[in-house]
């Protein structure tokens, strides 16, 4: 159940209380833009090194991003203040296209990551890391603007209220001064 403080929202897909999405979402950014690098190694110096690292990169990027996916969109179906932001909204549907650019873009370079990279995988991944720019720009405002699957500091004095008057008595663990 999702837990709404006057200081955010938890994330749902949590891990030992961290929420798993962002924790997620640097290894399929960061792979995806190495795989654009690789493509601009690759046109600078015509080495298949760099189509094989950018083919492989991708792969990476797909994998992890597919990991991130499944975090995200179990935070978005299980905490109803999400759904009501359109920034949520933009972000989900941004990154879903984002997955389905990688897989285009995979399949292009298939049989020859080389041919594939002119045959329109770099501008697939130029297109991709534009996309990734926004969504991020987005899952930050989520963040920090909506506070939505994150949880700042206590507002001043709520820190020491006992957890069982802020919430009926439901974090009341026989504890009394």
């Amino acid at each position: 159940m999702t837990k709404q403080h006057t200081h955010g929202i938890e994330s749902t897909a949590q891990f030992a209380g961290h929420p798993v999405h962002p924790m997620l979402v640097p290894f399929p950014i960061v792979s995806i833009v190495l795989a654009l690098v690789a493509d601009l190694a690759f046109l600078g110096t015509l080495d298949p090194f760099w189509a094989r690292g950018a083919f492989w990169l991708l792969a990476v990027g797909l994998i992890t991003g597919i990991a991130a996916a499944v975090a995200g969109l179990t935070d978005f179906l299980t905490i109803r203040p999400v759904r009501r932001v359109n920034a949520a909204w933009a972000h989900l549907l941004g990154n879903a296209g984002v997955v389905g650019l990688v897989i285009i873009n995979l399949l292009l370079r298939w049989d020859d990551p080389a041919a594939g990279i002119t045959g329109g995988g770099l501008v697939l991944s130029i297109i991709t890391v534009l996309i990734l720019l926004v969504t991020g720009w987005l899952g930050g405002s989520l963040v920090y603007s909506y506070h939505l699957g994150a949880m700042d500091s206590p507002s001043a004095g709520e820190e020491n209220r006992p957890a069982a008057r802020t919430q009926g008595g439901a974090g009341d663990r026989g504890s009394h001064r």
